[in-house]
């Protein structure tokens, strides 16, 4: 039980911070010249990965951890979601964030990260809206016994 109270606290750490990035972070890019937003990109993005890396990481760990100990259509979708995540990440966003730390900006770039985006957004806020549905349908599960 401890282990999903923690993937949940990982899960729900995600949620907030692409929530942050999606209405904030991201679009605000739109408002700095490209000088500025080269140099306020590469301290962004190194502080940013110093909180996201370990989350993301943690929330794998655990699901793959969970996958190994017991296969059933949670531990699969959970998993599933995490990898397209991460997929999402690295074969979307990273290319557009190396692109900007090279600089490499226009405004359609800009507004291809914010949109493209929303991939991320909804994806992690499934992982933690299913995440807590089954831990709710377990606990009563626990609770009718």
């Amino acid at each position: 039980m401890y282990l999903t109270g923690f993937k949940l606290l990982l899960d729900f750490g995600l949620v907030v911070l692409i929530w942050i990035v999606q209405r904030i972070v991201y679009p605000s890019f739109l408002y700095y010249n490209n000088k500025d937003l080269i140099v306020w990109h590469k301290k962004y993005t190194s502080r940013f990965s110093f909180i996201v890396i370990p989350l993301m990481l943690g929330q794998l760990g655990i699901s793959l951890y969970q996958i190994n100990t017991v296969i059933n259509s949670y531990t699969i979708v959970n998993l599933i979601l995490i990898i397209l995540v991460w997929l999402s990440t690295f074969l979307q966003f990273v290319p557009i964030h190396m692109r900007i730390s090279n600089g490499i900006i226009n405004d359609n770039t800009l507004n291809i990260l914010v949109k493209n985006n929303w991939i991320r957004t909804v994806l992690w806020t499934l992982i933690f809206l299913f995440n807590i549905l089954h831990l709710i349908i377990t606990d009563a599960k626990i609770i009718l016994r």
